[in-house]
């Protein structure tokens, strides 16, 4: 009986592997100041950068200008997160049509949205189709489509709707957004579109995969560590009232 506990809690020679790894606390902590920096949390990247004795990997009004923003876009407020960016680099809309786009979309799916709230007068949402969508909706079939589905939300009662015209409702349309605006805003003033980390956890899901392709022996299942334990997710309710943003989870 006792044998077999043992056998049964054994760890898998790939996780003993794992623990024998010693990653340096100062690589740990690089990768989480630049993820605050990224991501767009001026606070926590101001006090982990002093508290790890780090430089500062961009200048705060940087990271609060692009803070302002998606916190604009979270809340619905299309109209103040366009005019932020146009104030902080007017060019990346100028350049980027699709993004400006898929900003003006969000910002008449929140106008259906009030209308259907209010009195169900749809006028103002039908004036800002005509007057901002319309006429960039015939250079691309992409946006006459995203225009067509919009439009039908001002048909259909919210209960009826089809999935895919639902989705336009879901507040993963607004975190979308925010995030593209932010890798915009990164592109032109970095190198880098994200924080390095994503692009780690994306390695290591392909290196899991590629490995378990050739027959690898690995554990069924391999925690990415994200999750974390109750301190780590205290860490994160600390981290999301600066930006509203949900906590990154990749698997």
């Amino acid at each position: 009986m006792s044998s077999t506990s043992t056998a049964t809690l054994r760890k898998h020679d790939f996780e003993a592997r794992v623990d024998d790894v010693k990653t340096p606390k100062s690589d740990i902590n690089v990768l989480i100041l630049d993820y605050l920096t990224m991501e767009g949390y001026p606070n926590a990247a101001a006090k982990f950068s002093k508290e790890a004795n780090l430089q500062p990997h961009q200048d705060i009004s940087s990271i609060q200008a692009r803070q302002e923003i998606q916190t604009c876009i979270y809340s619905g407020n299309i109209q103040s997160a366009i005019e932020t960016l146009n104030d902080l680099d007017p060019e990346i809309l100028d350049d980027d049509k699709a993004l400006h786009f898929s900003l003006l979309r969000l910002q008449l799916v929140e106008l259906i949205k009030s209308c259907n709230a209010a009195d169900g007068d749809i006028s103002p949402a039908l004036k800002f189709a005509t007057e901002q969508l319309g006429p960039r909706a015939p250079t691309s079939p992409q946006f006459l489509e995203d225009l067509e589905k919009t439009m039908a939300l001002l048909l259909f009662p919210p209960e009826t709707l089809e999935p895919q015209l639902a989705a336009l409702l879901d507040p993963d349309l607004r975190r979308e957004a925010a995030n593209n605006v932010n890798r915009a805003i990164l592109e032109r003033q970095s190198t880098r579109r994200e924080a390095a980390i994503r692009h780690l956890v994306r390695l290591r899901a392909w290196a899991e995969n590629t490995a378990r392709e050739q027959g690898t022996l690995l554990p069924v299942t391999l925690d990415i560590g994200l999750r974390g334990t109750e301190s780590t997710n205290s860490n994160r309710r600390t981290l999301h009232p600066e930006n509203g943003h949900e906590p990154m989870v990749t698997t």
